[in-house]
C-alpha cells in the first residue's frame, strides 16, 4: 500500500504522513527506515547525554519515544484492523519519557529494542488486507485508518532523525 493509498489525512498525523513521498509503500518504508539509527549509531553514543536547551531530550529519550511511539501506533493499527470500535485515548509523551528509564540504557540497548520492535511492526502490516488497512478507528477523538498510523511511524522517525541532525550532531 502507498501513501497515495490514503482515502483521508487525519488531522495531526498528517504532519509526520505528509513528510512522505505520495508513492512510497509502506512496507518498504518500514524497512528502508529501520537501519536509520544504526546509521547514526556513533553520533547517538557520543552525544547521548547531550540536551541542546534545558528541558530537552536526549538522544537516548529521542530514541525510547521512538521505540514507544511506534509501539502505541502499533497497537492501534491492530486494534482498527480487527473492527474494535473502542476508542483509544491519546498518551502524554512527556510523561512517558520521564518515566522510561533511557538514561539508564545503552544506546546499543535501545538500538536492538528499536530493530526487534521494528520487525514486529513489518510483520503485522506485512499481513493487513487492503479491507484492514482501510478500517477507521477513534483515537483521542481523531478518526484514523491502520494505513495512516503506518506512515505516521515512519514519518515520525523521520522527524526525529531530523532533529538529532539538526539539534544534536551538527
Amino acid at each position: 500500500m502507498k501513501r497515495s493509498d490514503l482515502k483521508f489525512m487525519p488531522r495531526f498525523f498528517d504532519r509526520y504522513i505528509l513528510l512522505l513521498d505520495e508513492d512510497k509503500d509502506l512496507i518498504s518504508g518500514l524497512n528502508e527506515t529501520k537501519d536509520d539509527f544504526e546509521s547514526v549509531k556513533a553520533l547517538l553514543t557520543k552525544f547521548q547525554e547531550y540536551k541542546y536547551q534545558p528541558g530537552k531530550w536526549t538522544p537516548k529519550d529521542i530514541l525510547q519515544h521512538v521505540i514507544d511511539n511506534e509501539r502505541i501506533q502499533t497497537y492501534r493499527a491492530l486494534v482498527f484492523s480487527r473492527n474494535d470500535t473502542n476508542v483509544l485515548p491519546g498518551y502524554d509523551e512527556q510523561l512517558y519519557a520521564r518515566h522510561s528509564n533511557a538514561s539508564e540504557r545503552t544506546i546499543e540497548d535501545l538500538l536492538e529494542e528499536f530493530q526487534i520492535v521494528r520487525q514486529a511492526t513489518i510483520f503485522l502490516f506485512r499481513n493487513f488486507t487492503v479491507e484492514q488497512f482501510h478500517q477507521k478507528g477513534i483515537c483521542f477523538e481523531i478518526e484514523v485508518t491502520p494505513l495512516a498510523l503506518g506512515f505516521q511511524i515512519i514519518g515520525h522517525q523521520i522527524h526525529h532523525m531530523k532533529v538529532l541532525e539538526d539539534r544534536y550532531f551538527s
